[in-house]
């Protein structure tokens, strides 16, 4: 139901005397560095909680990634940028936005139930329209919707009234509505509508500033998650930054610039192939394709896709962010319900393989999943049910017990081989998308060497995650695709431990990247101990990032076993050998096709 006249009429009041109060405040004086112990103590609810909601609200739900009948090229909330749309018609959406089905106690519960411990909602993204109480700019919830109402304060009482906890997502820099916001790969003071343009400095002083300070204090977020750092420097981001001591024990990411860097790492849209050693980290990711609400985007992922990403991001020592873009209504899209219910269903069963767990004890991926661990537990996420029913988790320590979470009164037999510990499963797996088994062990886990072992169709498949690095320069980089990089050493070298379980022909393809002007540089792919094949390196694009497969030729295991697989390079030209993704070695069930 929309407020009453006297109820806006109380808030006005209300904001009016907090602000004159606010403005009279200087700006607080940083806060002094904090101890190892004192940071662990405030990052420790995070850490416990792993899974959070990400929510992508505002004013370009209207259009909702629609703009004079085309649909826009990029995601939802980007469409006045992508379309270059002029602020006062931009500004006209706000008389359509009007969200009278908006629940924040649905919300919440809905976050609830799916097993979510936190919400994250945009206080004000890079449209620069804030759905909260502000005196720096008329561009808001209440000044400028038919709604007229804060829609910020809500949402936290009600996380608050359930136990979750509260975070406001903050675009500093970018903002293409208030003069002087800055604007993706434009200078400064530049923008494509004179109503845009003014110096950045005073958008900073004059906007950003100010409204940090208010949603700090009027709403005192557990989080603020700051987003792109367009021109912001050390000088410019301080003000920014010592507000936060208004708000002691707040966590923050690593976007605000200007060299801070915050709390967490924060990738988006992918899960990183190694995590972050030694810093706390959060991936952000979409159910569909876009952020916000965008009508015509179907490509709703499953909920198998999503569960497995948390799985992986968590065995990884990360936290899944995972986003809403409710529509101009307060409707949160059926499709996104669904997936929400569906995992928190799994979460009712399987949560405590979840919450408070650390990485996986295991250097290489499981080849049938993912494993997470508390002290004395190994819990061990299976993706793909062994068909023989032999789950081999390769530790040396004795497992006590071994149970499915779903059944923990069920003990499953266990038994000692070579390769570490087999426990038996029954026939079927009780979960379709992930079944969870818990090994109790008595001391930390002391895991045996991983050799990689053939996928269901015997292709094996040695990736960057997994190599051996051998050497100074070389390291494991790269976003969405993982890869050997940095490799300005020829002495540094690669291997896998390799598990052949079919002897025969294999056809070796290696994948890498390699920019025009550094390509040149000689290899050789070792197999076993007495095989090798060369290789030149092309070059695959003009700049880094283009991956693709080259074969070089066949080789022939004559029986099974361990073996090793190396990559060694023997003349570099150029500054760097290559980006190294994979090295793959393909059964010829016909070798003569090749």
């Amino acid at each position: 139901m929309k407020p009453s006249s006297f109820r806006q009429a109380v808030a006005a009041t209300t904001l009016a005397i907090t602000l004159a109060s606010c403005r009279s405040v200087s700006t607080p004086k940083a806060a002094a560095p904090e101890t190892r112990e004192q940071h662990d103590a405030r990052m420790q609810w995070w850490r416990e909680a792993k899974f959070g909601m990400f929510i992508h609200w505002g004013v370009y739900a209207v259009p909702a990634g629609v703009y004079h009948g085309q649909p826009t090229r990029h995601v939802g909330e980007w469409i006045m940028f992508d379309d270059k749309i002029p602020v006062a018609e931009y500004r006209n959406f706000a008389r359509l936005f009007d969200p009278v089905q908006y629940d924040p106690d649905a919300w919440v519960s809905l976050a609830r139930e799916a097993g979510m411990r936190y919400i994250v909602i945009t206080a004000k993204h890079h449209d620069g329209f804030a759905l909260f109480q502000t005196s720096a700019s008329d561009w808001n919830a209440i000044d400028g919707t038919p709604y007229a109402d804060d829609l910020i304060k809500p949402l936290a009482e009600a996380a608050r009234r359930h136990g979750m906890k509260f975070g406001l997502y903050y675009s500093q820099s970018q903002d293409w509505v208030n003069r002087g916001g800055a604007k993706n790969h434009m200078a400064d003071g530049d923008g494509w509508d004179d109503a845009q343009k003014g110096r950045y400095d005073d958008y900073l002083k004059n906007v950003a500033v100010p409204q940090v300070r208010e949603i700090l204090t009027q709403y005192q977020p557990d989080i603020l998650w700051w987003d792109t750092a367009r021109m912001m420097t050390p000088e410019r981001a301080r003000p920014l930054h010592d507000l936060l001591a208004l708000r002691p024990g707040i966590i923050t990411n690593n976007r605000l610039g200007g060299g801070y860097p915050g709390d967490t790492e924060t990738p988006e849209q992918f899960i990183p192939a190694a995590g972050y050693p030694g810093r706390d980290w959060e991936a952000c990711m979409t159910m569909n394709d876009s952020w916000g609400y965008k009508s015509n985007d179907t490509n709703w992922k499953s909920t198998e896709t999503l569960l497995h990403n948390l799985i992986d991001i968590v065995s990884k020592g990360g936290n899944y962010l995972l986003n809403v873009g409710p529509t101009a209504d307060g409707v949160i899209p059926p499709a996104s319900v669904d997936r929400l219910h569906q995992i928190g269903a799994w979460m009712k069963i399987n949560g405590d393989a979840i919450y408070g767990t650390s990485a996986s004890p295991f250097r290489r991926q499981l080849p049938w999943g993912r494993c997470t661990q508390k002290p004395g537990r190994l819990y061990l996420h299976v993706f793909n049910w062994p068909k023989d029913g032999r789950l081999l988790v390769p530790i040396k320590n004795v497992v006590t017990k071994a149970y499915l979470l779903a059944a923990p009164g069920e003990s499953l037999p266990t038994s000692r081989v070579e390769d570490g510990v087999v426990i038996q499963l029954p026939a079927s797996a009780p979960d379709p998308i992930a079944s969870v088994v818990v090994a109790e062990i008595d001391e930390k886990p002391d895991v045996l060497a991983q050799p990689i072992t053939p996928a269901d169709d015997g292709t094996i498949r040695l990736t960057a995650a997994d190599a051996d690095i051998h050497g100074s320069t070389l390291k494991l980089e790269g976003r969405r695709e993982a890869n050997l990089g940095q490799w300005t050493n020829e002495k540094d070298f690669v291997s896998w431990p390799v598990r052949i379980a079919d002897p025969g022909s294999y056809r070796v393809d290696v994948v890498y990247a390699c920019e025009t002007n550094t390509a040149g540089s000689r290899f050789i792919v070792g197999i076993g101990d007495d095989q090798m094949l060369q290789g030149e390196v092309a070059a695959t694009g003009p700049k880094a990032g283009t991956y693709k497969t080259f074969s070089l030729g066949t080789v022939n295991i004559e029986k099974p076993g361990l073996m090793d697989v190396t990559v060694q390079p023997v003349s570099k030209p150029g500054p760097t050998v290559m980006n190294l993704s994979a090295v793959i070695l393909d059964p010829r069930k016909n070798p003569g096709a090749d």
